[in-house]
């Protein structure tokens, strides 16, 4: 069976841009998993919060989230961890309690000022493998793929992910074989049989 004419052919997933982007971030990024989580005990999505805050200031919390580029649930979780260890404050606004304004504390500034010389390191060691040239280059391609990608989102009508309806659909799933599986041996016809224990009563 031959593929029709008009359809692309099928290209190995290794020659797709975003995967190889993907599997390059896996790779050199788990160097500064190790580094934030290893070492002082932050995520990678809580060291992005406290770099944003380290280069513009105070920010409110949807402020904070547009920058590090973060939906607002996950980065309000970030937040709360981040308080939590007193490495962010939260100030609440005069005449309206609620809304805040989110910055390091000293603390937080002392962990980033530590931090961020390693990341430098790392990003300075693999763009290391580029000459002048061509890192200027591949910085001119980054901006332009960025730009791109912008404006193929926002002129691309695409389905909303709705994270809670795959999720109930799936604990209903989930629930409906529990209950398949309780009505089968209840009425004895799929009982399961246990083998025989290889060790000695």
């Amino acid at each position: 069976m031959t593929e029709d004419a008009a359809t692309p052919p099928r290209r190995p997933l290794d020659d797709l841009l975003l995967y190889r982007l993907s599997r390059l971030l896996a790779v050199a990024g788990s160097m500064v998993i190790r580094l934030c989580e290893g070492r002082f005990g932050i995520t990678r999505r809580e060291w992005r919060l406290i770099a944003v805050l380290a280069s513009r200031g105070e920010l409110g919390s949807s402020q904070l989230a547009e920058a590090a580029q973060l939906d607002r649930a996950r980065t309000s979780k970030a937040v709360g961890s981040l308080v939590a260890k007193r490495l962010v404050s939260r100030t609440a606004l005069a005449g309206d309690r609620r809304q805040v304004r989110l910055g390091l504390t000293s603390t937080g500034q002392a962990l980033y000022d530590e931090l961020f010389p390693l990341v430098t390191r790392i990003n300075a060691e693999l763009m290391g493998t580029l000459d002048a040239d061509d890192a200027a280059r591949f910085d001119d391609a980054l901006l332009r793929l960025q730009a791109h990608a912008e404006t193929m989102v926002a002129q691309a009508v695409l389905p909303k992910a709705d994270r809670g309806r795959h999720a109930a659909a799936a604990a209903a799933a989930a629930a409906a074989g529990n209950g398949k599986k309780n009505h089968t041996t209840r009425t004895g016809k799929a009982k399961a049989v246990s083998p025989p224990s290889s060790r000695s009563p």
